[in-house]
């Protein structure tokens, strides 16, 4: 499986992208996904997750309320919508697959990395 992530960009604050990944493969619809960030200096984190049927998701806490997770299995692509953007929002995110069919969290469950794309929020 192949994850290619799109979407980023340099966005003001209180802004707001959509980032897709596009996977390849036909093991797409039965595997949880998510997106991880990684901001300058910092260790990689979860942002957002959602199960294989897209019925199930969670989010970190910092972008609670502000980021959507969504997928389309039919497109082979899973999103986020970002909104109310912060300056700590920057970084670079990626694109995972989880092992299992459930929603991943932790890198321990991660199959697969995609590249990052990188999202700048700055004004």
């Amino acid at each position: 499986v192949q994850l290619q992530a799109f979407g980023g960009g340099l966005v003001q604050p209180e802004g707001s992208l959509r980032l897709s990944c596009a996977a390849s493969g036909r093991t797409f619809s039965n595997n949880g996904m998510g997106w991880f960030r990684q901001a300058p200096g910092k260790e990689r984190e979860f942002v957002a997750g959602i199960n294989w049927t897209g019925g199930m998701t969670d989010y970190s806490d910092s972008v609670k309320g502000r980021f959507t997770i969504s997928r389309d299995n039919a497109k082979n692509t899973v999103y986020l919508q970002t909104s109310s953007l912060k300056p700590e929002d920057t970084a670079v995110y990626y694109c995972v697959q989880s092992l299992g069919p459930s929603v991943v969290t932790q890198r321990s469950a991660i199959r697969y990395w995609g590249q990052g794309t990188l999202v700048t929020v700055s004004s």
